[in-house]
């Protein structure tokens, strides 16, 4: 009898500790899954602003067509990417052709006293900072995530109930990490 009252005490305490666990993972999926969809909403603002400068620039800039070109079509596949994983890979090169766009407005010097684009540019660059904030908040959440799913026993958790590693957002070529140089 003291035998499957002990027997009984620890299923108990194992099923409350999965149970436990099996709600931690999921608080934390929810979490990364908010602060994922709380960075998209600063990706949509910049989306959405990019055409508006790419705009301004073209009236200044003709014989950059290319570059132009570039930032659009960055700008449509960021937009398009469906996955958290595409999502990354393609604001990596987003990000990489907005600093070709700002480097041609260098060489325009009335393009840089126009307002209108100043007012354009101080808004990206809010965005921008907005973008990095939610960047920050997204890889702590998902950094806790898979650790969770690491680390034992958790893992034994993580493993029965598929909850795998999430994406962080990150730079993923040495082009993104370098400054643009401007030179006339």
């Amino acid at each position: 009898m003291i035998v499957l009252g002990i027997v009984l005490a620890v299923a108990v305490v194992i099923g409350i500790w999965v149970i436990s666990a099996y709600n931690g993972f999921v608080r934390m999926r929810n979490k990364g899954e908010e602060a994922f969809s709380a960075m998209d909403v600063s990706l949509k603002k910049r989306y959405d602003l990019i055409p508006n400068l790419v705009e301004t620039v073209k009236g200044y800039a003709k014989h950059e067509r290319e570059t132009l070109e570039a930032v659009i079509a960055a700008r449509n596949q960021a937009a398009g990417a469906t996955t958290a994983e595409a999502r990354i890979e393609s604001d990596a090169a987003l990000t990489s052709t907005l600093k070709s766009l700002f480097a041609v407005a260098e060489s325009y010097p009335e393009l840089k006293a126009n307002q209108n684009f100043m007012d354009l540019q101080n808004q990206l660059s809010r965005i921008e900072e907005e973008i990095a904030g939610a960047r920050r908040y997204y890889n702590g959440v998902v950094t806790k995530y898979n650790t969770m799913t690491e680390v034992f026993p958790g893992s034994i958790i993580a493993g029965m109930f598929n909850f795998a590693r999430k994406p962080l957002y990150e730079v993923n070529s040495e082009a993104e990490r370098e400054s643009v140089t401007v030179s006339f």
